[in-house]
């Protein structure tokens, strides 16, 4: 497992374990939770190695060593820490050097390939967690409202847009007008940028601040979203962060978003009053 930050890792090393599978775990210094060295510890057929994001030579060395023929990528690496935060060994610069593109999608494509013709097969992301997947339907005890609704139809257009060309996957609407788009910051930054936008709109009190406060957050998978390095994720701390920038709507698409929290997403959800709906 190749394990970025968060929860994500965890989710998939406890299912690995749970099928009796032995896990090598490439830790990333700049994102992974100390903690993985703690379940190391607690467990001999978890062997834990760390290396930074620009050492490739070093994970491939390292998975060789320890037999590897299957990896999956586990946890977010945010898009700022691959961008600049990195400092590639050669083998990871003669990679970005012939890159095209330099967007997540195609330096991960290239990673993916690179292990491919080292005998290392990357599997999807979701292939261990089938059942946190969003399943279709208006998840939650509140309907979308015919406001929200319209935001959610207005909110898949713009962000399917998007997705494309891979900018963002998540944007946030009020009144069928696009207050946020998510670039390099990830999903909950602009929530909650979203958020202090519209307080500070409101707090102007002009006669051209007429959009409504309540907020709805739309976030889509790519159309060709290679599930093997990227994967729509929702946490509680999602449902937090819309808590605090006043967004009222969640709409994702079932089968391809995965709840990190499980069922505790949905419970917190009810609790602040916000509608989710996936399709």
């Amino acid at each position: 497992m190749i394990a970025g930050n968060g929860r994500f890792p965890f989710l998939i090393l406890d299912a690995a374990r749970a099928r009796g599978e032995r896990v090598v775990v490439a830790a990333l210094k700049e994102e992974t939770d100390r903690e993985i060295t703690n379940r190391s510890a607690q467990d001999s057929e978890i062997h834990v190695h760390w290396l930074s994001l620009g050492e490739l030579s070093k994970l491939i060395e390292t998975f060789r060593s320890e037999g590897v023929s299957r990896a999956i990528m586990a946890g977010q690496v945010k898009h700022k820490q691959i961008f600049s935060s990195i400092r590639p060994d050669w083998r990871l610069a003669k990679l970005l050097l012939s890159l095209g593109t330099r967007n997540t999608d195609s330096l991960l494509g290239a990673v993916s390939k690179i292990l491919a013709d080292e005998g290392i097969t990357l599997l999807s992301s979701t292939s261990y967690l089938e059942p946190l997947l969003a399943r279709s339907g208006v998840l939650t005890k509140r309907q979308p409202t015919a406001e929200e609704l319209k935001n959610i139809a207005y909110g898949r257009s713009v962000a399917r847009e998007l997705a494309q060309h891979d900018i963002g996957q998540t944007v946030v609407i009020a009144e069928s007008a696009c207050v946020a788009v998510e670039a390099m910051e990830g999903t909950d930054a602009t929530i909650l940028r979203a958020g202090k936008l519209m307080h500070t709109l409101h707090q102007e009190d002009s006669p051209e601040s007429f959009l409504s406060r309540a907020l709805t957050v739309v976030k889509v998978a790519k159309p060709n979203q290679d599930f093997r390095f990227d994967v729509p994720v929702i946490g509680v701390r999602t449902i937090s962060s819309m808590q605090t920038a006043g967004a009222t709507c969640l709409a994702i698409d079932a089968q391809r978003c995965l709840f990190l929290d499980g069922d505790r997403i949905i419970e917190e959800a009810d609790r602040a009053g916000i509608t989710i709906q996936a399709s």
